[in-house]
């Protein structure tokens, strides 16, 4: 499918990007592709034009984007080396978040300092957000396709390796590979720009996606044998416990990517994952086929995102978490079938 594109003043964007001091890049914790890259084509930019900046995250670089980050551009924040930079920063632009207060740490440094703050983002926000200016496009396949729409309006030269790759894999992860019905012509432009630069995507698709740890591919296992199904095999989901990663010596960072395996199981719709953080928190992220908007379950539960894909942190102990995230599912689902 493709979209009319909204009327986006990116020229105005630039002004104000050019004319700060110093800029700090960040996105949501537990970043995936579309952050990420959105971050790193958007350094290439201030770089060249020679600006003071910093990519400040919440959350560690996961194993399977570090080939985004030869020159060590991404740092994960602290309040010994970050606090005195971000306050002397005078603009934060932030990507991919969904809900601002998903940045966490870096959240609480540019309210605490009152950052002028860009958010450049393809989810829905809630009323209340903070920004200075909220460009959003909820038909956007990933926010990398703006940032791609930023470059071509501002870069008056051809988008370099790093910008390419960077919006390759925005892209590629944020439409499942090219497979997801939020695929349009955009996205298909993107690559076929990416591959004349001489973008080695093949070598991105592994990197991602068959790069798995021994421990993630263990971890995997106790997953696959405990899969409840609920409505008929409609709904699947799993649990991911400490002890689960204990006994397999994995990394919260190796869940990555499960749900969309529970998602590719014949005849699930949802597929949902229920992670104990060991914070009074638990993880939730949902993945849908599309008969059904997995965001409308994610809202309920204090989240958002889109209808495939979505996610919510949900306070209290797993076995209540369980409970309680269950039964909005099966709610849910059976709400929005009467309406079908």
């Amino acid at each position: 499918m493709s979209h009319q594109e909204i009327n986006i003043d990116w020229g105005k964007v630039d002004e104000i990007i050019l004319s700060a001091n110093r800029i700090l890049l960040s996105t949501h914790e537990n970043p995936d592709g579309d952050g990420l890259g959105s971050e790193l084509a958007m350094a290439q930019y201030l770089i060249d034009n020679e600006c003071d900046f910093k990519i400040i995250n919440t959350s560690p670089l996961p194993h399977e984007y570090t080939f985004l980050d030869p020159d060590g551009i991404f740092e994960t924040y602290n309040a010994k080396d970050h606090s005195e930079w971000i306050k002397n920063a005078d603009l934060a632009i932030i990507f991919d978040v969904g809900d601002f207060v998903r940045c966490r740490d870096v959240f609480n440094e540019i309210t605490a300092n009152k950052l002028n703050t860009i958010n450049i983002d393809h989810h829905p926000h809630p009323e209340n957000h903070s920004f200075a200016l909220s460009i959003v496009d909820l038909k956007a396949a990933a926010t990398g396709c703006m940032v791609f729409d930023f470059l071509k309006h501002n870069y008056n030269k051809p988008l370099n390796n790093q910008m390419l790759r960077g919006i390759y894999t925005a892209v590629m992860t944020d439409t499942g590979c090219f497979r997801h019905s939020n695929t349009d012509q955009k996205c298909h432009l993107i690559a076929m720009e990416t591959l004349k630069n001489g973008v080695d995507t093949a070598s991105i698709y592994q990197r991602i996606y068959e790069n798995s740890t021994k421990t993630r591919v263990e971890l995997l296992g106790y997953v696959l044998s405990n899969i409840h199904y609920e409505l008929d095999g409609v709904l699947a989901w799993f649990q991911i416990t400490q002890e689960m990663l204990n006994t397999t010596k994995a990394t919260k960072s190796d869940v990555d990517g499960f749900t969309d395996f529970v998602r590719s199981i014949k005849n699930v719709q949802v597929a949902l994952m229920i992670f104990d953080q060991l914070d009074g928190t638990c993880r939730v992220n949902l993945r849908g086929k599309g008969k059904y908007s997995v965001n409308r379950i994610a809202n309920t539960l204090g989240g958002g995102g889109h209808r495939l894909a979505a996610g919510a942190i949900v306070e209290g102990n797993i076995e209540n978490v369980i409970k309680d995230v269950i039964k909005i599912s099966i709610e849910s689902i059976q709400t929005e079938s009467t309406s079908i």
